[in-house]
């Protein structure tokens, strides 16, 4: 069963993992773009380069714990 992701947030982490294997890349959220299925983001990588990214198949690390809901 695929498992549904989790939304992301400006401050929160991305670990976009590539297929061919290696070092996943990181970056953190600066803004937060579209909504709902088509929600995607601005993201600061690492390497201090900037990118529009869709978080298809990575991992994002909040920033801080959430409250439950």
């Amino acid at each position: 069963m695929k498992q549904k992701a989790t939304p992301g947030h400006v401050g929160d982490w991305i670990e976009a993992h590539y297929m061919g294997g290696g070092q996943p890349r990181r970056g953190q959220i600066v803004d937060v773009l579209g909504a709902g299925s088509h929600e995607h983001y601005r993201v600061r990588w690492t390497d201090d380069r900037e990118s529009i990214f869709r978080a298809d198949g990575t991992y994002i690390r909040p920033a801080k714990p959430r409250p439950r809901r």
